[in-house]
């Protein structure tokens, strides 16, 4: 698969502005654990629907399209709205009336379909969840939309540390986090090239990348660099960037 990247934005606690993103992501550090964006594009009647999760997505895509016209959306999140699911699901062992709204917004296409709402947009959206593969299935839904003959795509990537009892499981996300980019056929900017084949096991590392996949894929997008590799079970993610 070859795309091209035109836009980008992203958001996280204490990290505004391409400049900002750029810095500390080629120098990770601790970032605060909690904030959230003011998500001024979207109604205040809607906004107050919106977690904190939503809020990051959202701020992500509004940041990223902007006023430009509407296009195919992917939204992709490993672990989506768990704080919101075991809100229910508490309420449901207390024997609790749950909230009708509540439940709606939790599953797992609500934050997208929001956003559609807000936007007035009837163009195709889709959420994705594919484990440790989420960004890369993303990016080929996004490849098969452009194959249809979209002009551009939408990609919207989120997620946020699991709520407290999950919170011991492995592959814990450090931060909350969204990042969104636009993403039009090879030809138009940077060029990108996306494969999938088999693993021989995990690689040697010299060192351990602090930063999760979906950060490590932004990394790469926005740094510069000529390829990135996401090595996952019997597969091995190659991205490529073309010269």
């Amino acid at each position: 698969m070859v795309f091209s990247v035109h836009h980008w934005a992203a958001w996280a606690p204490g990290l505004v502005g391409q400049d900002a993103w750029r810095s500390w992501l080629s120098q990770p550090h601790p970032l605060p654990a909690e904030g959230t964006p003011p998500l001024t594009e979207m109604p205040a009647m809607m906004r107050r629907r919106v977690d904190r999760l939503g809020r990051i997505a959202l701020q992500a895509a509004y940041s990223c399209q902007a006023d430009a016209p509407p296009c195919p959306m992917v939204f992709a999140s490993r672990y989506g709205d768990m704080g919101r699911s075991v809100e229910l699901l508490e309420q449901l062992a207390q024997a609790t009336p749950l909230s009708p709204t509540s439940f709606s917004l939790s599953v797992h296409n609500a934050i997208g379909a929001l956003y559609s709402i807000a936007r007035g947009d009837l163009t195709a959206q889709s959420a994705v969840a594919a484990g440790a593969e989420t960004v890369e299935a993303a990016f080929v839904e996004a490849c098969g939309l452009l194959a249809e003959g979209a002009p551009e795509v939408l990609v919207v990537v989120y997620d946020e540390p699991r709520p407290a009892p999950f919170a011991h499981f492995p592959e814990q996300v450090a931060l909350p986090h969204a990042w969104a980019c636009s993403v039009r056929a090879a030809g138009e900017g940077p060029t990108y090239q996306l494969t999938c084949g088999a693993s021989e096991g995990a690689p040697e590392r010299t060192s351990v990348d602090p930063l999760p996949e979906e950060l490590s894929v932004l990394r790469f997008l926005v740094s510069g660099e000529a390829r990135f590799e996401h090595h996952t079970g019997s597969r091995l993610w190659r991205w490529h960037r073309d010269a």
